[in-house]
């Protein structure tokens, strides 16, 4: 059952799903775009033991600005003994995550439905 915990914003829409909270990034994601997701992102990640899914399957568009949203994410998310899991299909930001070297600490998934459905020991957050 999901569950709205935010108000839906042009770049972000906030649920919860499956137990985890699942921040659904949309669009264009630059630098206006995070100014946009930054509180968001903070009162989702600050929680302790917090379990989130960052979700790229909607970005048209991604740049330094989206890679510092996931670094900030998964850095709040370890600093408070949680979990983070990305979904993230589109070619050109996987070629980004992939020059960059996140998907080795954060290897993307291909859906949410199998991000939700993993055990916690493969969630990427060693």
């Amino acid at each position: 059952m999901q569950q709205d915990s935010a108000p839906p914003t042009r770049h972000l829409r906030v649920h919860e799903d499956r137990g985890h909270t699942v921040l659904e990034f949309h669009g264009e994601i630059d630098i206006a775009a995070a100014v946009e997701i930054i509180p968001h992102l903070d009162a989702a990640t600050g929680t302790p033991g917090a379990r989130i899914v960052v979700d790229l399957t909607n970005v048209e568009f991604f740049d330094c600005s989206g890679l510092r949203l996931i670094y900030r994410a998964r850095h709040r998310v370890l600093a408070h003994d949680g979990s983070l899991l990305l979904v993230c299909t589109h070619p050109l930001t996987l070629r980004v995550l992939k020059v960059t070297g996140l998907t080795r600490v954060l290897p993307p998934l291909a859906s949410l439905d199998a991000a939700l459905g993993l055990p916690e020991a493969t969630s990427g957050t060693s």
